[in-house]
């Protein structure tokens, strides 16, 4: 496996786009076009990063990074795919991730933060491409398009620095009728496979999990887009933080952040899937 600062390098280039701020539940809040640029120097042990925020109605604003080495709250795979954010979460502390996916010359992004009383407060969904490429952004993500069974590998990267996992994965997504879906989700091989299966209810573009101690939502977004996590956060239960992105109709990418019943973040795990059945 590459190092974490090789892997980083496979997002050099400018990238080109808008950061769209979202509500809780999905709704428009403000789209800003964006360039964020990465640039190796010091013979690429160097980082510059550019962030320039190009408001239609306010000055540009621009943010100038330089670092050579990665905060503790970042773990980035092979091919640059990443997440940084909090490492732990307790009571009456703000708290929050982004997660990064990339395919070819474009990348997704989304951030997810909540406010000091564990509430979700708003979604930003981050959708680029490379300066001089063409790619087209990807229709809006519906429920049929989930719909089938997936097999997948998938990565785990661990904070404390212990060798990655990878493992197989399966998930079932099947329709019940007009608003309820079924999950059934297997990762794992042998004795230590796990199955997970919850029940959904699908309410235009965003599907709640209520039935466990901590609910969750999925919202369908833009170009393929789906962000899955609670809206409130509680105390002593533990938690996921979840990116989808769909490639092409059979090929789907997941990042997923784990934290602990503790708090404590404790694994990121990168998922490529494949639609088998629909």
């Amino acid at each position: 496996m590459s190092s974490q600062w090789e892997c980083l390098l496979k997002n050099l280039g400018e990238w080109h786009g808008s950061f769209t701020r979202l509500s809780p539940q999905g709704q428009l809040l403000e789209d800003t076009p964006t360039v964020v640029s990465f640039e190796g120097i010091n013979d690429n042990q160097t980082m510059r990063q550019i962030v320039r925020r190009l408001p239609t109605d306010a000055p540009v604003n621009e943010k100038v990074l330089e670092y050579s080495s990665l905060g503790k709250g970042i773990k980035i795979f092979d091919n640059g795919a990443f997440s940084q954010g909090s490492v732990q979460w307790g009571p009456f502390s703000e708290f929050g991730a982004e997660l990064g996916l990339i395919a070819g010359d474009r990348r997704l992004r989304l951030v997810q933060l909540f406010d000091k009383e564990a509430k979700l407060e708003r979604i930003t969904l981050i959708r680029e491409k490379l300066a001089g490429t063409d790619t087209p952004e990807r229709p809006p993500l519906t429920v049929e398009q989930l719909l089938g069974e997936w097999q997948g590998e998938a990565v785990t990267l661990y904070p404390d620095l212990r060798s990655p996992d990878t493992y197989p994965t399966q998930l079932q997504l099947q329709r019940q009728d007009s608003d309820t879906l079924t999950q059934k989700l297997t990762f794992g091989t042998g004795d230590s496979a796990r199955t997970i299966t919850s029940s959904g209810r699908i309410d235009g573009s965003i599907l709640h999990f209520e039935q466990g101690s901590l609910p969750v939502q999925v919202l369908l977004l833009p170009d393929g887009a789906s962000s899955n996590c609670p809206l409130q956060l509680k105390p002593r239960h533990s938690l996921v933080l979840e990116v989808g992105w769909l490639l092409e109709p059979d090929l789907r990418q997941r990042m997923v952040r784990r934290y602990s019943e503790q708090g404590e973040w404790v694994s990121l795990t990168l998922v490529t899937e494949r639609k088998v059945a629909a």
